[in-house]
């Protein structure tokens, strides 16, 4: 079978509904998520069906944040080891998010360092964010890891490049 009457078998356009972040210490996790993407808390569960239970024991408490259109579901596990996953493990390697303007991607590394230097938040990782950089096509880029490690990129594409 071609790849054009593969794609037109496909049945649906998937979309990014949510990112699912696990996290050790959920308080922590959802005041950085509040404050550093200004987002929103919309529900949030303690109760949840055989399924979940089954693929996520010992959850306890999910929150669901938005910021626009992208929302996180922050959840805890009991018995978490609150350790990082080796950088050699299988993992999602980042989510990159891109952003309206190259001012957007300065104001997001402000906004890291801002609140690490707070000392308000746990991080799991030191590292700071990543120089703003720009590849071959004009491209930006910053990379920076969330309270529980998780990277992030935060990219913004100049227009006709999309």
């Amino acid at each position: 079978m071609s790849l054009t009457e593969r794609k037109a078998e496909r049945t649906a356009v998937p979309h990014i509904d949510h990112v699912g972040v696990q996290t050790a210490d959920l308080e922590n996790c959802l005041g950085w998520y509040l404050e550093f993407f200004g987002a929103e808390k919309k529900w949030e569960l303690d109760r949840f069906s055989d399924l979940t239970l089954s693929r996520l024991p010992g959850i306890g408490r999910l929150v669901e944040v938005a910021v626009g259109d992208l929302r996180f579901h922050l959840f805890d596990r009991s018995g978490h080891d609150r350790q990082a996953p080796p950088e050699e493990s299988y993992q999602f390697q980042h989510v990159c998010l891109r952003v309206d303007s190259p001012e957007e991607l300065t104001a997001a590394r402000n906004r890291w360092t801002e609140l690490y230097d707070s000392g308000r938040f746990s991080f799991v990782r030191k590292d700071p964010p990543t120089d703003i950089v720009a590849d071959d096509d004009g491209v930006l880029s910053l990379y920076l890891f969330d309270v529980n490690g998780l990277e992030y990129e935060f990219s913004h594409v100049p227009e006709g490049l999309r």
